[in-house]
C-alpha cells in the first residue's frame, strides 16, 4: 500500500511558528520551584528547630550571606541559631526589607523569586551625588576584576545547540551595553573555544562548579572577568519579550553581560543588575548599571 503524505496548510504552519517559536523549554512548568521549601518554614525565628532550616542555611550560603554550613550532619543544622538570624538580617538589609531576623512573609516572598545564580552579598560601593539627588547602588566583585585596559573589543560565541531564535536578543543585549558604555564593542565569532565570551544553555551539573537547580530557581549565571562564561539554565522556560510563564532572554542576557564586564548585583530594584526577574517581565539598562561600568573602568 502506498504511503499517504499529508501537508499542513501554510496558514496552520504560520500559526504554529508564531505561537510556539518564542518559547523554549525542556520541562513541564508544573514542577515545584527549588526554592519552594522556604514557604514551608515561613515564620521560623531564633530558637526554633524545624526540618528545612538546614536547606535555608545552604540557600543563604550559596548567595553569600552565611559561611558554608556543615553538611555532614544535616539534622544538627536544623537549628535556628544566632548565625542564621544574622544572615537573614543581612539578606533583609540588602533587599530593603525590615531587618527582623525572622523568616517573615516579605522575606519569604523575596527568597522564592527566580534569580541569578551569582551571590549578591559583597561589599557595595555606594555613592551619592547631592547635586543630582541620586544614589547609586552598583557593586563590583571582590578585588574588582575587570578586562585589561587594552581589551575593549570582546568576541562572543554560542555553544552547540543554542537556539538560533534566541541569538538576536542576546546580540541586542550586547549592542545596548556597547551603546550605553561607549567603551566596549562586541562581535560574534563562530570559534567558540577562542571567544572571549562563551554563551550556552546547560542544565543541572554542567561542569563549571555551579550546578543549576531546575525550573523556577536559578535562571542563569555568568563569571567575572576574564573567565567569560555565561550559561542559561535550560530547565526554565525562555521567550523573546514578555511572554506569560516564561523568562525574557534579552533581559537575562543584559544582566549576565553586566557580570561578564565586572558588575556584581545592585541594591537598586530598577537596575538590570538587581538579582531577580519575574516570568513575563522585561527590563532594560538603568543609569545605575551604566554608572557602575563607568566607575569600574574609569570612563568619564
Amino acid at each position: 500500500m502506498a504511503t499517504k503524505i499529508y501537508f499542513l496548510p501554510i496558514s496552520c504552519i504560520f500559526i504554529l511558528l508564531f505561537f510556539v517559536l518564542p518559547v523554549f523549554s525542556h520541562v513541564n512548568n508544573t514542577h515545584k520551584s527549588p526554592f519552594g521549601f522556604i514557604k514551608d518554614i515561613q515564620g521560623c525565628h531564633k530558637g526554633d528547630k524545624v526540618k528545612g532550616i538546614h536547606n535555608l542555611k545552604l540557600y543563604l550560603s550559596h548567595f553569600g550571606y552565611l559561611n558554608n554550613p556543615n553538611v555532614t550532619n544535616p539534622r544538627d543544622q536544623d537549628d535556628f541559631d544566632d548565625e542564621l538570624e544574622a544572615a537573614i538580617k543581612s539578606y533583609q538589609a540588602f533587599y530593603h526589607l525590615n531587618s527582623t531576623g525572622t523568616l517573615d512573609a516579605s522575606t519569604v516572598s523575596m527568597m522564592v523569586k527566580p534569580r541569578c545564580g551569582v551571590p549578591d552579598k559583597k561589599t557595595a560601593h555606594q555613592h551619592s551625588d547631592t547635586s543630582l539627588h541620586t544614589v547609586s547602588h552598583y557593586s563590583f566583585f571582590p578585588n574588582t576584576p575587570k578586562w585589561p585596559a587594552g581589551k575593549r573589543h570582546l568576541t562572543y560565541a554560542f555553544g552547540s545547540g543554542f537556539p538560533t531564535s534566541f541569538m538576536p536578543p542576546v546580540a541586542s543585549a550586547f549592542r545596548k551595553w556597547a551603546s550605553a558604555t561607549q567603551y566596549f564593542t562586541f562581535s560574534r565569532t563562530v570559534a567558540y573555544q577562542s571567544a572571549d565570551l562563551k554563551i550556552r544553555f546547560a542544565r543541572q551539573d554542567h561542569g563549571d562548579g555551579f550546578p543549576f537547580d531546575g525550573p523556577g530557581g536559578v535562571l542563569a549565571h555568568a563569571f567575572a572577568p576574564t573567565r567569560g562564561l555565561f550559561h542559561f539554565d535550560a530547565d526554565n522556560s525562555w521567550a523573546i519579550g514578555a511572554v506569560p510563564n516564561a523568562f525574557d532572554v534579552e533581559s537575562v542576557a543584559l544582566h549576565e553581560i553586566g557580570h561578564l564586564l565586572g558588575l556584581d548585583h545592585s541594591q537598586y530594584e530598577s537596575a538590570i543588575m538587581w538579582s531577580t526577574l519575574n516570568s513575563g517581565e522585561t527590563k532594560g539598562l538603568d543609569t545605575d548599571d551604566i554608572q557602575g561600568v563607568q566607575a569600574l573602568y574609569g570612563i568619564s
